[in-house]
């Protein structure tokens, strides 16, 4: 059963080692709750938060004792037999021949605070769950050092020698009665709207509890942290590379730490190489404060710095850092002939590199983990790569980032049947009206749609004092792109804030507005630049309308493409709709995914 979820979710077989640590783990918990005489409590294992792709051990759900409410106890297992937490900080532990992972107590509690902030039933009653850690393989002497962290409802730790002070906390938060009501009540229960990056941007800039940060996301911003104040009391200089997919949290971290940092006292900047991204969160982050502004910079501002001239510098979105940043928009003063990346970890003596390889939609785009280590190396400084795995954007579905990653030849395989997702909806339209019909119901109820296509038609400049012409055409159909300038024009918002202002529906995106930004639901046109013919892909530069990414090598064009609908894709956090205006190519697409009637399930 087990085996067969994780397929379900993940798109692959479970691991051997996942398979013995639940046979190891489980068994354990089970002896424990018997021994307790929490026997008809319901146990919910795998448990899934929702909108992400991340899940607790065990949720225990029951009756509380003292109030005859719902109680919910969210256990973390690990078998964990010595650990000791890494100097400089608090909520980072270190396991031999493993490395560096998040203090299990810190982990449960992130995951009771998601649950808290994310589970409908839990909106009114944060006290009735609660969250340990159980190391059940360890005594306290091994994992003396992990006592340091301060407990609290959220995140206890017991090992296995205090395994009676175990069963008398699970006594405590549990009655003998059955829990299967409460269970319902969990599993049934809707997700709130997520918190979108950019409607809390200006918060968490200056309120970093506004999101909650998840494992590989927590030691990431701990790491940061920790290589900062290493820099001050030891003159030392640290090149920190965060990398992780679609919605796996960067940018979230990226304005945590800017955030933090800046109520430290410590020099930080954000910057990026995209100028819908970096306007629109000094737009949203500057609105109650604006000198907030001028801590978002682009990446080709850097070169004119001295040495380690500010103490964090964090390049979110650091795939679209190029060969140089000598380009048009660049001051003269500002073109040093030196690779940008070497600019980049010459401002700071901390510099924090955020990235998706697969997100890299234009020739010259060079940011990858071998270059930044590369040029790291090159100046004799030491890397630390952190990974996440996690998946926020697509209603955390790990399922469909893979199945996407298959269709467009991003891993091997190739294409496989959408087998769907609980939290996630894919459905294939038969045309572009048919696909803003299903988004625009979905505004009419709420939420937030944007349509986007592949750059396969002109772009016309704004009509003057006019609206835009309707350059994206298909049969009778047709709509403007979203308007090239970066003020509004006849309603319709700027070329930056087109993905995050309501007026931005009534256009069509293209990658380069919509890269960085989520949506609920997303629709997108693939066009000619990108057919399926027979058992493969075709890249056509002579369908596309993009001159810069036409003049790459058909090798680079092949790349980009892919790459950028890959990005397009991978907008949406509740469901995608798709169509694809060449014949064989929609074929595929509606052979892949199950027919259904709206993009809402």
């Amino acid at each position: 059963m087990l085996t067969e979820q994780y397929r379900h979710a993940f798109g692959r077989s479970a691991p051997p080692g996942e398979i013995r640590s639940w046979e190891r783990s489980l068994t354990v918990l089970a002896a424990d709750i018997t021994e307790a005489g929490l026997d008809r409590v319901e146990v919910l294992i795998e448990y899934r938060l929702p909108l992400t792709s991340k899940r607790a051990d065990v949720v225990l759900c029951g009756v509380h004792p003292s109030t005859g409410e719902p109680s919910y106890l969210v256990v973390e297992l690990k078998q964990w037999s010595r650990a000791h937490v890494l100097d400089g900080t608090d909520d980072v532990c270190v396991l031999e021949g493993v490395g560096a992972r998040l203090h299990p107590a810190e982990q449960v509690r992130r995951y009771c605070l998601h649950m808290a902030d994310f589970v409908a039933a839990l909106a009114d009653s944060r006290d009735a769950i609660a969250g340990v850690a159980y190391l059940h393989n360890a005594t306290n002497l091994d994992v003396d050092s992990l006592r340091g962290l301060p407990e609290d409802p959220y995140g206890r730790l017991f090992t296995g020698e205090e395994r009676g002070k175990f069963l008398d906390y699970l006594k405590s938060r549990l009655d003998a009665a059955p829990g299967a009501d409460a269970a319902d009540v969990l599993l049934g229960s809707a997700a709130r709207p997520s918190k979108q990056l950019l409607a809390l941007a200006a918060d968490e800039v200056q309120r970093r509890e506004q999101f909650v940060l998840l494992d590989e996301q927590q030691t990431a911003y701990s790491l940061v942290m920790r290589a900062v104040d290493e820099a001050y009391r030891a003159n030392s200089k640290e090149v920190i590379i965060v990398t992780g997919g679609p919605g796996s949290g960067k940018s979230v971290i990226a304005l945590s730490l800017l955030g933090e940092l800046s109520r430290r006292g410590r020099t930080a900047l954000h910057a990026t190489g995209s100028s819908a991204f970096t306007q629109t969160l000094r737009r949203v982050a500057g609105a109650r404060a604006p000198r907030v502004r001028g801590m978002f910079r682009y990446f080709n501002q850097f070169g004119a710095l001295e040495k380690n001239s500010l103490d964090v510098l964090i390049c979110d979105e650091a795939h679209r850092i190029r060969e140089t940043s000598a380009n048009r928009y660049t001051r003269a003063e500002l073109r040093t002939g030196r690779p940008q990346v070497a600019e980049l970890i010459d401002a700071a003596r901390v510099p924090v590199f955020l990235l998706d390889e697969h997100q890299v939609v234009r020739p010259g785009e060079i940011g990858s983990i071998r270059e930044i280590r590369e040029a790291a190396e090159d100046a004799g400084l030491s890397v630390r790569l952190v990974e996440l795995d996690g998946q926020f954007r697509c209603g955390g579905s790990r399922a469909y980032e893979e199945w996407v990653r298959r269709l467009l030849g991003l891993e091997p395989g190739g294409p496989v049947p959408w087998e769907g997702d609980d939290g996630f909806t894919l459905v294939a339209v038969d045309g572009p009206s048919r696909m803003e019909m299903m988004l625009r119901r979905r505004l009419d109820t709420g939420y937030g749609a944007r349509m986007a296509a592949g750059y396969c038609w002109s772009w016309s400049d704004p009509i003057p004092g006019g609206g835009l012409k309707a350059d994206v055409r298909i049969g009778d159909w047709s709509r403007p792109w979203n308007n090239k300038k970066d003020t509004s024009h006849g309603g319709a918002p700027g070329t930056p804030y087109w993905a995050s202002d309501p007026a931005g529906f009534g256009q069509v995106g293209c990658v380069y507005t919509a890269q960085g930004f989520e949506y609920d639901y997303a629709g997108v046109i693939m066009g000619p630049d990108l057919v399926w013919r027979n058992d493969h892909w075709e890249a056509r530069p002579s369908d596309s309308k993009d001159s810069q990414v036409k003049r790459g090598t058909p090798e680079e064009f092949d790349r980009a493409v892919r790459n950028t609908y890959k990005v397009l894709l991978t907008r949406g956090m509740r469901g995608t709709a798709i169509f694809s205006t060449d014949a064989e190519t929609q074929e595929l697409l509606t052979s892949l995914i199950p027919a259904r009637d709206d993009v809402t399930g």
